[in-house]
């Protein structure tokens, strides 16, 4: 497991400062959260908490308190942040170190800073050592020594995938770009306005960019697999490059590419192979234990989703393909937010998680439900789907219950014809066992019987709806009032009818179990 202490080596001063700790940063982090104050705050130990919107000694002395006794690793809070004697002491109780985040960083590219960091070696067998960092960075440095110019290297939509130092050497719009990791939408617009991005990909050379508006000059290249766009590379100069720097600048490019190849390949792999786990997992098997082990999710409490696309939506089968695929890729990432050892794999035409939570069973499950939903909200334009949750189990020998659960409750979902909607298993049970129940009398073709059967047979001959009053009538509990609205007829009339069915089906209104058979019937024949 990463430390505290590693962390912050890692993301160095210009995210984080340690604002109060109660001493040794050798504290291990498992997981990063995002605190939530319309959710109970219950946390996994090792977690660093981002405390998004917390400000206040006051508040940040209640979360401390809270933390404490989860064996939380630490809480970050925007800086400036309120600390007194009595925070200080706090922390020294709890043994959280409080953190305070740049105020001009992104929330967002924090957390994945720190899911990154996290992830290093995550999947692999145990005793495994980790997996070398991104040295992205290193290169960024070495090029900076290169150049004498600070560096940042960035991905096609502008965002930072690495920098150099001497940062404080470069202007307000290279400062913005590092702290938020990406370049901001008013710089980004004046350089599309003025044709830079056009200009950047269609030349493999370095370009030299008199910016302008306070902003010192650049020299970029794009950074390029074959005539695939990978990203682009940015040097802040005083004036255009020597023709030996120019030069040094188009290898380095070659060398990103290469990096940024390699990592794409190597997040491919490791996605390939935690959804290889999580079918060994959900499959059972002798294998499954290891590959439990593997996901790090062997000795957790977990509640399996089943997720399915309405495929209605697209038209040809590689299209379904290519979308249940990305479909899944973004289920991945979206539970992969919550817990570091969730995972997501496509099997057959579902995408199937496995979501760990810390919580009582009951409400374990009704906050899987809230990750469904959260998810369904965020991706419904593009991916309309329904998703189940199955009940929360605490061992591995329980895991396949837990996936038969979710796919019986998604299977009720796709039977209601609806999308956008996540359903518990508790949820939709007596559904669940009808179609349980209809797959049973098809397979043993086993059509109506009893008085049901002689209700049908009538019908079809006389051309009647006694069905139809039977069923008004046990929807209305037996109030004959109310049947006879429903279906639009006088109460006497309805009355009448009533014994008229009960004479020619022999049915006994006054059985409980007799009316139980034929609701049954009417139910899975209907």
């Amino acid at each position: 497991m990463s430390t505290l202490g590693r962390i912050l080596d890692d993301l160095g001063s210009t995210f984080l400062d340690i604002v109060a700790s109660p001493g040794e940063m050798d504290v291990e982090v498992a997981t990063v959260q995002i605190y939530d104050p319309l959710d109970d705050q219950i946390v996994p130990p090792g977690t660093i908490l981002l405390g998004v919107g917390v400000e206040g000694a006051d508040r940040i002395r209640e979360l401390l308190t809270t933390l404490g006794p989860m064996g939380a690793a630490g809480l970050v809070v925007k800086s400036p942040v309120a600390v007194d004697e009595t925070v200080r002491a706090k922390v020294l109780e709890t043994g959280v170190v409080l953190l305070g985040l740049t105020r001009a960083a992104s929330w967002a590219q924090v957390a994945a800073l720190l899911r990154s960091i996290l992830a290093e070696g995550d999947v692999g067998s145990p005793g495994e050592p980790a997996g070398s960092g991104d040295d992205l960075f290193t290169l960024a440095n070495a090029v900076c020594e290169l150049l004498d110019a600070p560096i940042t290297i960035e991905d096609r939509s502008s965002r930072v995938l690495a920098f150099s130092g001497r940062q404080d050497e470069a202007d307000q719009a290279r400062v913005e770009t590092v702290l938020g990791r990406k370049v901001p939408e008013k710089y980004q617009r004046l350089q599309e306005e003025r044709g830079i991005y056009r200009e950047l990909y269609q030349n493999r050379e370095p370009i030299f960019f008199d910016l302008g508006g306070g902003m010192l000059p650049r020299t970029a290249i794009a950074v390029r697999a074959g005539d695939e766009i990978l990203g682009s590379m940015w040097a802040t100069v005083p004036g255009p490059l020597p023709e030996h720097r120019r030069r040094a600048f188009g290898d380095a490019a070659k060398i990103v590419a290469l990096h940024l190849l390699r990592q794409r390949a190597g997040a491919d792999a490791q996605r390939r192979l935690r959804a290889d786990l999580l079918s060994t997992v959900l499959e059972g098997g002798r294998d499954a234990a290891d590959a439990a082990a593997r996901l790090g999710i062997a000795t957790e409490r977990v509640c399996v989703l089943a997720a399915g696309l309405d495929e209605s939506a697209f038209a040809d089968v590689a299209g379904r393909e290519g979308e249940r695929q990305r479909f899944c890729d973004a289920l991945a990432l979206h539970v992969g937010a919550i817990h570091p050892h969730a995972a997501a794999a496509l099997i057959g035409s579902v995408a199937y998680a496995v979501l760990p939570l810390h919580a009582q069973a009951a409400d374990a499950e009704q906050r899987a439900v809230r990750v469904a939903e959260s998810f369904l909200a965020r991706t419904g334009r593009r991916f309309p789907a329904a998703i189940g949750v199955g009940r929360q189990v605490g061992t591995l020998a329980e895991v396949g219950r837990s996936r038969s659960d979710a796919a019986r409750t998604l299977r009720v979902l796709r039977a209601r014809g609806v999308s956008g909607v996540a359903a518990a298993y508790a949820d939709v049970y007596f559904e669940s066992l009808l179609l349980q129940l209809g797959d049973l009398v098809a397979a043993e073709e086993q059509p109506p019987a009893g008085p049901y059967e002689k209700l049908v047979a009538y019908d079809a001959e006389h051309g009647t709806d006694l069905v139809g009053t039977l069923k008004a009538y046990l929807d209305a509990l037996g109030n004959v009032h109310a049947a006879a609205k429903a279906v639009q007829v006088h109460q006497n009339t309805f009355r009448y009818r009533l014994r008229r069915l009960a004479t020619i089906s022999g049915l006994d209104l006054d059985d409980p179990d007799a009316r139980l058979a034929v609701s049954l019937q009417m139910r899975l024949h209907s």
